[in-house]
């Protein structure tokens, strides 16, 4: 469960934002001054940091950038300042929000900054010139991996654009990480923004920021990703699920590095590099007429592919002691016991060729050192969907008839476990799994209600996929 650290003098200030927070499934520990917060940033397990913008606050924010880069730092403002604002961004803030704004909005920063968390590894000092893991969390000695890490090393310290494609889960984003790190402007911010992940309409204010009174609810001007990411880098996630309209507007930002923000004509410069990242086949989206090709020749100046678990499987015990060693580490009563695999579980997880790939295995990985009791753990700890693979051939599913089910009872059943598997392998996100059906949205939707699969949202949690804010 990510731990949010709270820095607040006030005690009903800080019960408020604490009981918040929790209501919302997170940890938090509350600190009411800097010494007591970077006692226990020192300790670890910090995931996002909160605090105000007072003479003190800046001082923390300061010192959690040059100490703790890895840990994103909101600001949540008493008063609405478009100086403090971008003064704020400008020294390594994640957020900048004021006391003003909706729970929503502070829960949604909180989500964004914890999702989109460095995990370039503990406590690193702005002096340090590169991590000493140099790639972050990116692991690999396969050959796959290998090429990806050479292309790293190439363009890190170019301003050259780069779209990094691969399957969900491959770890697109720890290669956007990695260039940024490695990069001359690994001082400054590395923005990350998931275009499929917010509607349409609040993109492009996302992106490129909005004039109070721009539109309903602009309550106050509000600065954009772009403008948070000057000097450094901005990580345009899902770019296929970009509108058009939108990528219009993306373009002039890489052919002139200016853009407006919304409901204002004053033109804005920066200095950012960008890289994308998508799961889709942009080539076929321009051909269908969803993508523009002229951006496509822009974004796609170096391409990176990532490759799927499935063809770098011998990374597979490389990863598996990677991720029980740091997630042995995460609690500090579990730092002397490390589990281990069975050499015939390890062999199974060899087998299998990991659909959901890198976060799938992270996932399954993390679920066994909670449930195992134990310090080994073998074939029956894995769960079923794995075990069901065998050697040389699938794993054989009864034939329906045997267990006495009619022609259209088979039939609905079917439906329903190819629904429940594209939505899983989308995140639960429709539309994307709409189109991977090959299916109307409206007609999946109508289904799910249909066939009750609504409550199975829950199904993400457990697989290791937030669920969505409210």
């Amino acid at each position: 469960m990510p731990r949010i650290l709270v820095i607040e003098s006030e005690a009903k200030i800080a019960d408020h934002y604490g009981k918040l927070i929790q209501d919302h499934g997170y940890e938090v520990e509350i600190a009411q001054s800097n010494s007591m917060a970077l006692k226990l940033m020192s300790e670890g397990c910090i995931d996002a940091v909160m605090t105000n913008y007072s003479v003190a606050g800046k001082r923390l924010l300061d010192m959690v950038v040059s100490d703790y880069r890895e840990i994103p730092c909101i600001i949540v403002s008493s008063k609405d300042s478009i100086r403090d604002s971008v003064d704020a961004i400008k020294r390594g803030a994640f957020d900048f929000l004021t006391r003003n704004d909706s729970n929503k909005d502070i829960i949604g920063s909180l989500h964004n900054a914890v999702e989109n968390r460095n995990y370039a590894g503990p406590k690193r000092r702005r002096s340090d010139k590169m991590n000493p893991n140099k790639f972050g969390e990116l692991v690999g000695e396969s050959a796959a991996m290998q090429a990806v890490f050479r292309t790293i090393e190439k363009v890190a310290n170019t301003d050259s654009t780069v779209l990094i494609t691969g399957e969900s889960g491959t770890g697109k984003e720890l290669v956007a990480r990695a260039i940024h790190n490695n990069s001359d402007r690994r001082d400054k911010p590395l923005v990350v923004i998931n275009c499929g992940a917010i509607p349409g309409e609040l993109l492009e204010s996302e992106l490129f920021g909005h004039e109070k009174g721009a539109f309903t609810g602009a309550h106050r001007t509000r600065i954009g990703r772009f403008e948070m990411a000057d000097g450094g880098t901005i990580f345009l996630d899902e770019i296929g699920d970009m509108s058009p309209d939108l990528q219009v507007k993306l373009l002039r930002v890489l052919q002139e590095q200016s853009f407006e923000r919304v409901g204002s004509t004053k033109p804005m410069k920066v200095n950012v590099r960008i890289i994308a990242a998508t799961n889709q086949n942009l080539q076929k989206s321009i051909e269908e007429g969803t993508f523009r090709e002229d951006l496509y020749y822009r974004l796609n100046v170096i391409p990176i592919h990532v490759p799927p678990l499935r063809e770098r499987k011998s990374d597979i015990p490389l990863l598996k002691d990677w991720f029980l060693k740091r997630l042995g580490g995460r609690r500090r009563q579990d730092r002397k016991r490390m589990k281990v695999f069975s050499d015939k579980a390890l062999e199974v997880l060899m087998r299998y060729d990991w659909p959901g790939n890198i976060r799938e295995f992270e996932n399954m990985i993390e679920r066994l050192t909670v449930l195992v009791e134990g310090d080994v753990i073998e074939v029956e700890d894995l769960p079923e969907r794995i075990r069901g693979s065998n050697i040389g051939e699938k794993a054989i599913t009864p034939s329906p008839l045997q267990n006495g089910m009619g022609f259209n009872e088979a039939v609905e059943q079917f439906q329903k476990d190819l629904i429940l598997q594209a939505l899983k392998q989308t995140n639960w996100v429709k539309a994307k799994a709409a189109d991977l059906l090959k299916m109307n949205r409206t007609t999946l939707v109508e289904k799910i209600k249909k066939m009750q699969l609504e409550p199975f949202e829950r199904v993400r949690t457990e697989e290791g996929f937030p669920n969505p804010l409210p």
